[in-house]
């Protein structure tokens, strides 16, 4: 039994994520045989380590084929999205198609967050953290947007709340930005065309004068816990990707 293996995936277990620069997690990204001892060990018991090379962190997650088990045990199929309501999934594939989407381009062509041009050679550097790629989303830009769509301020606040909790963002002062999990649990390949020339499509022809970049260095502030609904605990599953939520109907009324 390789000891490094069951401390690294009962820390990913109790802590949820853990830096790529971890030695553990350079060790498992790296290792073949390490790996895969990891992989076969999270295999049997229906999990996977959840990693890519645009994100700063590694989680884990429920394996595909393991998912009918869990979630279709009943008639109906028993996703919880983290306890999150319809108006709280919309809002976290808004933020993700707002701050994943424009940092993984702006790390495929190697331009920092601070940059103002592309640097002729960037190609040829490493690619950039995402911590160095990240921009924020000011969030009075936010409600203005998609509040009436979303439970206008107050569900807005609410869900926000929830999000922070989880780990997909962080509130700095009036900004929102990435958390740990928004670039780990959102399958791009899936969502990328429906959001860029489908549902947002609309938002990604504006020119981007809400985007504010925040230095790494400003501490976040605490979501306030009056604005956030409390999560029960058994309906927070280990890691797993969510599937694109359901179109919000325009007739349905908003509350404040």
């Amino acid at each position: 039994m390789n000891d490094d293996a069951q401390i690294l995936i009962a820390r990913l277990l109790t802590h949820q994520t853990l830096r790529r620069d971890d030695k553990a997690v350079k060790r498992v990204l790296s290792d073949e045989q390490f790996r895969a001892e990891v992989d076969a060990r999270l295999l049997a018991v229906g999990m996977k380590l959840l990693d890519n090379v645009y994100a700063d962190h590694v989680t884990l997650a429920l394996h595909r084929a393991i998912e009918p088990k869990i979630f279709g045990a009943r008639d109906v199929w028993q996703n919880n999205n983290f306890g999150l309501s319809r108006d709280g999934v919309a809002l976290l594939v808004v933020l993700w198609a707002q701050i994943i989407l424009p940092k993984r381009e702006r790390q495929e062509t190697h331009q920092h967050a601070e940059d103002d041009q592309n640097d002729m050679f960037g190609t040829e550097k490493p690619l950039p953290r995402a911590e160095d790629t990240s921009i924020g989303i000011a969030y009075k830009a936010l409600l203005a947007d998609f509040g009436d769509k979303l439970g206008k301020k107050t569900r807005l606040d609410m869900n926000l709340g929830i999000l922070g909790k989880l780990g997909f963002i962080e509130r700095r002062g009036d900004v929102i930005v990435e958390g740990p999990l928004l670039d780990l649990l959102m399958d791009t390949d899936l969502l990328k065309e429906r959001i860029v020339n489908g549902a947002l499509a609309d938002v990604f022809k504006r020119a981007p004068a809400q985007i504010i970049a925040v230095p790494r260095s400003t501490p976040p502030i605490a979501v306030e816990e009056t604005a956030a609904a409390p999560v029960e605990e058994e309906d927070i599953l280990p890691a797993f990707e969510a599937p694109p939520p359901a179109p919000l109907d325009d007739d349905t009324p908003a509350k404040d």
